[in-house]
């Protein structure tokens, strides 16, 4: 409506626009000029112009406009300075706690900046905090010192502990290699097994986790790394090698972690105490 008042319309000529179809009311105070058919970016900006000045997507909804998350949700998610007001298909949070340093645009959208974006994704969709953190990443937006700095100014908040535990997956430059074995050391993380090292040159091979106690290797396989007929033969070679050398090594894939995390864990459980078994045996000869 100010937008239209600032063009020169009178708020009557707007009600008469509505009124004949050339306005279609979108939410309150928001029109769509001519038909309803809004792309999603507008579906996202409307709500933040009807809940007024400095008001900001946020939650779940900014997630999904950073491109954190591909999960669309009707409801679109506004942080703003009066959160109790009621608006249709407007979830409102408070922006008590908001600084500058929280408020960001992107797509021509005021936006919680990707930090704030994070906590509050934390606080509202737990599930899918991790893929988040990797999307971020992988789009080159994940500043780890800028969400310290939000973490070190919201004890207490919603949300906190859970991203700073999920976060320190990614605090080793040894995960930057793939996303594969950030997926792995999370998964070996939340059962609690000894941490492996990783990309550790052994026997003149690098092994992608490597438990040296236990002279064992997990390599971490997709066919976009061993697809080719070379790589199939190098790897078996590189295994005989390694078994010669004293190393034991199995092979597990992305597809299995993410549909059997729970048997991987007890498998890899299970080879890890019989390794440690052999290796105790063979040394104690």
């Amino acid at each position: 409506m100010e937008q239209l008042a600032g063009l020169g319309y009178p708020r009557q000529t707007v009600k008469e626009m509505a009124k004949t179809g050339r306005l279609h009311t979108t939410c309150r105070g928001v029109y769509a000029v001519g038909h309803v058919g809004i792309p999603r970016h507008g579906q996202c900006l409307g709500p933040v112009l009807s809940c007024g000045e400095g008001a900001l997507l946020s939650h779940r909804s900014a997630a999904w406009l950073w491109g954190l998350t591909q999960r669309w949700q009707p409801v679109i998610e506004v942080t703003a300075a009066s959160p109790r007001r009621i608006r249709r298909a407007i979830r409102i949070h408070s922006a008590e706690a908001l600084t500058d340093t929280d408020r960001a645009w992107s797509e021509g959208i005021p936006v919680t900046a990707i930090p704030r974006t994070l906590l509050d994704f934390a606080a509202t969709d737990p599930h899918y905090l991790g893929p988040a953190l990797d999307n971020a990443r992988r789009l080159g937006l994940l500043d780890l010192i800028a969400i310290d700095e939000l973490i070190s100014r919201s004890r207490g908040f919603r949300g906190v502990a859970r991203l700073r535990s999920t976060l320190e997956i990614h605090r080793s430059s040894a995960f930057t290699r793939s996303g594969l074995e950030r997926q792995f050391l999370a998964l070996v993380q939340r059962a609690d097994l000894p941490q492996p090292s990783t990309n550790l040159y052994v026997e003149g091979y690098e092994l992608d986790v490597y438990w040296p106690s236990e002279r064992f290797a997990v390599e971490l396989d997709t066919y976009d790394y061993h697809g080719t007929p070379m790589a199939f033969e190098n790897d078996r070679i590189r295994q005989e090698n390694l078994k010669l050398a004293g190393i034991e090594m199995i092979r597990i894939t992305g597809v299995r972690m993410n549909r059997e995390p729970n048997a991987v864990v007890k498998r890899l459980r299970h080879l890890l105490a019989q390794r440690r078994h052999e290796v105790g045996m063979t040394f104690n000869r």
